[in-house]
């Protein structure tokens, strides 16, 4: 209870307490996670089966907290682990279960860098009881209109004027209490994706693995899942199950997946292994608008890399279809990242991506050198919010595509590369020549099926061999500073 314990009643108080062990600290936010969100549970499932609550019912987040007070520079080869000058920093938590070793990771580079212990205890921002019966199979969840009270009278709803992209965006630099921002997004803005993900995606969170493919097309679905299948047949692969929409897992090649029947707006699909290193699929269908939906949930459980491999137009004549487009470039008509990354901001390409999409195009077609270039050419890549665009004036788009110098054209490529900046996660693209709209080979029935039969395969097999090149590189290599401000939370 607490000092208005007439009107609010809380779970039983728990000091904050420190610790020299991440380990031990992620067990202490487990405890205290469980405690509060066990406490909700308890009470809406009283309240949803009996009479209103006679107090307001509510529970808090955990947090961590540190404090440095030392101006001893640590090494900065690492774009994280570390806070930028003295001070307290601080974080709200959710699900630490789910991010366990990420927390445990970050929480022991800071204690590593600065010699420091943290602090672990309840914040001060309330559970939205929404987020904690989620997925509680214990608890019960009336349909709209059936309880006589409204719920927000008794218990703490989300509360979408904290809910933001503040910290990521850069203009959140202090939290309400004066301490420094700890990690990249707060506890309730996680709920918040953890919910819309499972919504879209029609898979649990936890099966989502730390390299994501986007697509824009089933085919590439229905190839990853005849992959997985071979893969799940080698016991030496590493791979230990595929998961499909529905929370649907199979373990052996002959697994039996039932068709969904409601299929999600953004199926998904994980080939997982153990250490969480395998790679998700998501077809996020077309547009600029999904694309960012998608990556703005997904960024939150801060996968070490995202790829886009999809369908494009070819705007040079010189290509054919089925040539790949790697991007070193995008230009931005995108418009839906305007407000939150201003188009003024370059979207840098990642050496480290697109050396490994240009070994692993090489691999997969058995190609180099001039050879190479023939079926891949490297610039810059468009992404338009307007399908029909090759219907507009020329003097419009395909000028400033022209002027541009782009050689490719997508709704969603430079909408995922740049939320990938913007949320320090590693990206790139490689996209297959689908139509040539500006040369008079446009996408109509029939033209393409060849080209579909044969290409959509080595595409998807290039993008799964560039994720396992990124997965064997050190965390450090693929997290670089380019992708980091000046000053930066210390988790990654």
């Amino acid at each position: 209870m607490n000092d208005e314990s007439v009107l609010i009643q809380t779970p039983d108080f728990a000091a904050p307490e420190s610790f020299t062990d991440a380990a031990t600290a992620v067990d202490r936010l487990e405890k205290l996670y469980f405690d509060a969100t066990a406490f909700l549970s308890q009470h809406f499932s009283a309240a949803v089966t009996g009479a209103k609550p006679a107090t307001r019912l509510r529970a808090f987040y955990p947090e961590i907290r540190l404090t440095v007070s030392s101006h001893i520079k640590t090494d900065s080869r690492l774009a994280f682990g570390h806070v930028a000058s003295p001070g307290t920093y601080a974080t709200s938590v959710t699900r630490p279960d789910l991010f366990r070793n990420y927390l445990i990771q970050q929480i022991s580079l800071l204690m590593q860098n600065h010699s420091v212990s943290v602090q672990i205890g309840y914040s001060d921002t309330p559970i939205p009881v929404h987020f904690a019966v989620a997925g509680n199979p214990m608890v019960s969840v009336p349909q709209e209109g059936v309880l006589e009270f409204s719920l927000r009278d008794v218990f703490d709803v989300p509360d979408l004027a904290t809910t933001n992209d503040d910290i990521v965006n850069g203009t959140r630099t202090h939290n309400a209490d004066g301490s420094q921002p700890l990690a990249p997004f707060t506890a309730q803005r996680v709920d918040y994706s953890l919910a819309r993900l499972s919504h879209y995606t029609a898979t649990d969170a936890t099966h989502f693995q730390n390299h994501v493919l986007f697509t824009n097309y089933q085919f590439y679905v229905d190839e990853f899942e005849a992959y997985a299948r071979t893969t799940l047949a080698d016991e030496d692969s590493g791979y230990t199950s595929f998961v499909a929409t529905g929370n649907q897992e199979i373990t052996t090649p002959d697994g039996v997946i039932m068709p969904s029947t409601k299929t999600p707006q953004m199926p998904t699909y994980h080939l997982k292994r153990a250490d969480g290193n395998g790679i998700t699929l998501v077809n996020i269908g077309v547009g600029p608008s999904n694309a960012k939906t998608a990556t703005d949930h997904i960024a939150v459980l801060r996968p070490h890399a995202w790829l886009m491999v999809g369908h494009c137009a070819g705007l040079r004549n010189s290509q054919s279809l089925g040539d790949f487009c790697l991007a070193h470039a995008y230009l931005r008509e995108d418009h839906v990242l305007d407000d939150d990354l201003p188009v003024w901001v370059p979207i840098p390409a990642l050496a480290e991506i697109q050396i490994a999409l240009q070994e692993a195009v090489a691999e997969v077609t058995q190609l180099e050198g001039y050879e190479l270039k023939r079926i891949m050419r490297t610039g810059t890549v468009a992404t338009i919010d307007n399908r029909n665009w090759e219907l507009r004036d020329k003097s419009g788009p395909v000028q400033r595509l022209s002027q541009s110098r782009a050689i490719a054209l997508d709704m969603e490529s430079a909408t995922i590369a740049a939320n990938g900046f913007r949320f320090r996660v590693p990206y790139g693209t490689l996209l297959c020549v689908s139509d040539k709209p500006l040369h008079g080979e446009l996408k109509l029935p029939g033209m393409a099926s060849e080209f579909y039969k044969t290409q959509v395969s080595r595409h998807l097999q290039i993008g799964i061999r560039a994720m396992e090149r990124l997965r064997d590189m050190p965390i450090e290599r693929i997290h670089s500073r380019k992708l980091r401000s000046f000053e930066e939370t210390a988790f990654l």
